[in-house]
């Protein structure tokens, strides 16, 4: 006797207007469909090989405040920007990962990773034709 599975799935119409169903797959991922013409992406920082290079080249910050420093830039009254000497030196080694974290569609919903939908945490997104494949942790 075949059993369907039950589908969960939820609308969310953004204050535009714009409709997006959120279906919640049978392997715990989530399909997002929807209007995604207007949005914003973030794509995460590997900070693997600036911190290699400022520890072996005697840097002693942990990797958090090392995070920290190395985006840190100082904006004096005068007008202009100086970057901290982590941020001139080890700034540029930084780079973004190739994945999805952050997805943010004009009107909403913001949505990114470590926040909860539909009982599910999220992880990353993968573009798909139907909108954004939700990875689940």
């Amino acid at each position: 006797m075949n059993v369907a599975s039950k589908i969960t799935k939820e609308t969310y119409t953004n204050r535009y207007g714009d409709s997006f169903v959120f279906t919640l797959l049978e392997d715990g991922n989530i399909q997002w469909d929807g209007k995604f013409e207007y949005s914003r992406f973030g794509f995460p920082n590997d900070y693997t090989n600036a911190y290699r290079a400022y520890t072996t080249n005697g840097g002693t910050l942990g990797l958090n405040e090392f995070k920290k420093e190395v985006h840190r830039t100082e904006y004096p009254a005068g007008g202009g920007y100086i970057p901290s000497d982590i941020n001139r030196v080890y700034g540029p080694m930084v780079k973004s990962k190739d994945e999805i974290n952050m997805v943010d569609p004009s009107g909403g919903p913001y949505l990114k990773e470590g926040m909860d939908i539909l009982g599910k945490t999220i992880k990353e997104f993968k573009s798909n034709k139907e909108g954004y494949l939700i990875i689940t942790k």
